[in-house]
């Protein structure tokens, strides 16, 4: 066995520390009670894997980095993970009836031994850094397998409440007296926000729950460890419990909102939960609590975009409004505009659903439904109030639109979003809400469409050159490629392997010219106003997408995810 103060000496002997600075570790030891090593690790003296390094050299065992290697099925499937989890280690392979494992503290026989014990066959030991092996049970085990190993073993049976048949005393009891179902919804929610997920999906189906995070726009399924949908119920009642919703009614949708602290940060989660045959299902928005700053400048807009936009915010009255999917940036956009021309001189009130940040200087007000407080009726009382401009968070509905616009042709400026494909189809949209075309004609200012296109990962980027069908979905004025260079993302540790980090947003600008207003008013199909905004300098969503392209920000793939084939020409 290699004592602790050998370990301290082979350091040593390797320059990674120095005598004074062993001596001054013994002497810290005393008080917080860690093995040396452990020390001189806490102190920042060393690195984990310096000491680690050092320990497997002389005690004849390799030191492996567990990100580069993967681990096959078969091997997680016959190491039970409550011994994994317990043991702090991780299988790696089989080798002749060997079993080679990765261990953190090769110096603890006592756990040594009961590894040998349990598992009943030879062992080869393999040391890897805590972290390490922390991610790597997190990714083969799944998130909170340690958690979920220690509910099975408290409830006997597998399950806390294994169905939705059980009494309210019973789920209630289970669901506020186990620590371990906190603790597992706890690490859900942390690993999400490591993991920079803007939602959470927990999707019941029969016999398994489902996971997933939506990670730059995109969805990706959550390891987790097969047995968590016995605790289903549990899970589900602790959410509600945390939104303050109705434990015991499962038959309606619910909405709620939980405040949260994840390492000294503040974040809101936005809660919907919905019946489905197999259980509820629950969707966890989450939104930074952080002060954020929102620049016009730094949206991504093109020269042309930006001289519209801002022209169009300039003026003392008009509606603006921003289009695109949930999730695609729109409260971004807005806030920016808001932040662009917030000034003393001028009273901003919102209305929105949610308040996703706060804004200084800004009156912002939350709707409620539940008492019929919506976005017509806060219109209402907001005019009360001599704003000089107005952010109505969505037009839904033909009163909202109404109320917007006759608000806009009375002196305000007014900012609000619409769920349509395009630009130009908002007008269209309005006209189908039961607004008359004169009364867009006169209101309407800019409409700005935009979409999200995920980044290539810096960090693995590399030149490659996308299929020619790819390339023909652009159109041909855009797509002379020979000395276009592009870029994608080869997959690392910090993209997770997806070759994308981070997005940006890509726009169609529509500037409400006089000639686009007399198309208005003779209710001109989307498809002309659109060709007319073509032909007037506005790029489409896909010509704006080509732009990122070729500045080797983002892919052709990405931008074809998101945006339709262009119909109209240059």
């Amino acid at each position: 066995m290699v004592k602790y103060q050998r370990l301290g000496e082979l350091l040593i002997e390797k320059n990674l520390i120095t005598s004074n600075q062993l001596s001054e570790a013994l002497v810290r030891q005393k008080e917080s009670n860690f093995k040396i090593g452990e020390e001189l690790i806490h102190s920042g003296v060393v690195t984990e894997t310096q000491v680690l390094s050092a320990l497997a050299e002389s005690m004849g065992l390799p030191f492996i980095e567990l990100k580069s290697v993967e681990i096959s099925q078969s091997i997680i499937d016959k190491i039970p993970a409550r011994f994994v989890t317990h043991y702090n280690f991780m299988p790696l392979n089989e080798q002749n009836g060997i079993l080679n494992i990765a261990v953190n503290d090769p110096l603890d026989l006592c756990i040594i031994d009961e590894v040998k014990l349990l598992l009943k066959q030879q062992i080869k030991f393999f040391i890897a850094t805590s972290l390490e092996i922390s991610e790597a049970i997190k990714k083969y085990y799944g998130v909170g397998a340690k958690t979920m190993a220690q509910m099975i073993d408290d409830s006997g049976d597998g399950s806390i409440v294994a169905n939705a048949e059980d009494s309210l005393s019973q789920v209630k009891t289970a669901e506020t007296e186990d620590p371990s179902v906190i603790k597992f919804v706890n690490q859900i929610i942390q690993q999400a926000i490591k993991e920079r997920a803007t939602d959470v999906h927990i999707e019941p189906y029969e016999g398994r729950l489902r996971l997933r995070y939506r990670i730059d726009g995109v969805l990706y399924d959550l390891s987790v460890p097969p047995a968590i949908h016995h605790f289903q119920s549990a899970i589900i009642i602790r959410i509600k419990i945390m939104a303050d919703l109705d434990i015991a009614e499962k038959r309606l949708p619910q909405d709620g909102r939980i405040k949260v602290t994840v390492n000294k940060e503040n974040y809101d989660l936005r809660i919907s939960i919905l019946p489905t045959n197999f259980g509820e299902s629950v969707e966890i928005r989450i939104l930074s609590r952080k002060q954020i700053f929102f620049s016009l400048e730094t949206l991504g807009l093109d020269k042309h975009g930006f001289h519209v936009l801002n022209s169009a915010i300039s003026q003392p009255y008009g509606i603006i409004l921003v289009t695109g999917p949930t999730g695609g940036g729109k409260t971004t956009t807005l806030y920016s505009c808001l932040n662009k021309i917030n000034s003393p001189e001028r009273k901003i009130i919102t209305i929105e659903d949610p308040i996703e940040y706060q804004l200084e200087g800004i009156t912002q007000i939350q709707i409620l439904p539940k008492i019929s407080f919506t976005f017509a009726t806060g219109l209402r009382s907001m005019l009360r109030h001599d704003p000089d401009i107005m952010m109505v968070g969505e037009i839904r509905d033909n009163e909202t639109a109404e109320l917007a616009i006759r608000t806009a042709l009375t002196g305000h400026l007014v900012f609000s979003t619409l769920h349509t494909n395009n630009a130009p189809g908002a007008v269209a949209r309005l006209v189908d809400m039961g607004i008359e075309p004169y009364l867009i004609s006169s209101s309407l200012s800019c409409v700005v469409a935009q979409r999200l296109v995920r980044l290539v990962c810096p960090h693995c980027k590399e030149r490659y050159y996308p299929h020619n069908e790819v390339i023909k979905e652009f159109d041909i004025h855009l797509a002379k490629s020979d000395n276009v260079k592009f870029y994608k993302g080869r997959g690392c540790e910090l993209c997770k392997h997806t070759g994308y980090l981070g997005r940006t947003a890509i726009f169609e600008i529509l500037n409400v010219t006089d000639k686009i207003k007399e198309m208005i008013l003779d209710s001109t199909p989307a498809n002309s106003i659109k060709q007319e905004a073509v032909n007037a300098k506005m790029k489409t969503l896909r010509h704006s997408g080509w732009e990122k392209i070729i500045s080797g920000v983002t892919t052709p793939e990405e931008v074809i995810r998101v945006t339709q084939e262009d119909t109209v020409t240059a």
